[in-house]
């Protein structure tokens, strides 16, 4: 999931945002992480959502975790 969220936004990992995914096993879900400056947004998807919305879905939850961790001022 890590290379196709690259892959949309080439830029994450590179430009000061890292990038972070884990599943999570008690929720059955999966957790996509932005940090930047010591500060964390994290989004939230289903399994199965995940697999089947890669591209499209996937991409629009991140471009908007992206918008909001850049909107947040530096320390």
């Amino acid at each position: 999931m890590c290379e196709k969220i690259r892959k949309i936004f080439p830029g994450i990992g590179k430009c000061g945002i890292d990038l972070n995914v884990n599943y999570d096993d008690e929720i059955n879900q999966w957790y996509v992480s932005l940090i930047r400056d010591g500060k964390e947004l994290k989004t939230y998807l289903e399994s199965g959502d995940a697999e089947l919305c890669i591209d499209d879905s996937l991409g629009i939850e991140i471009a908007q975790l992206k918008d909001s961790i850049d909107r947040r001022p530096a320390n």
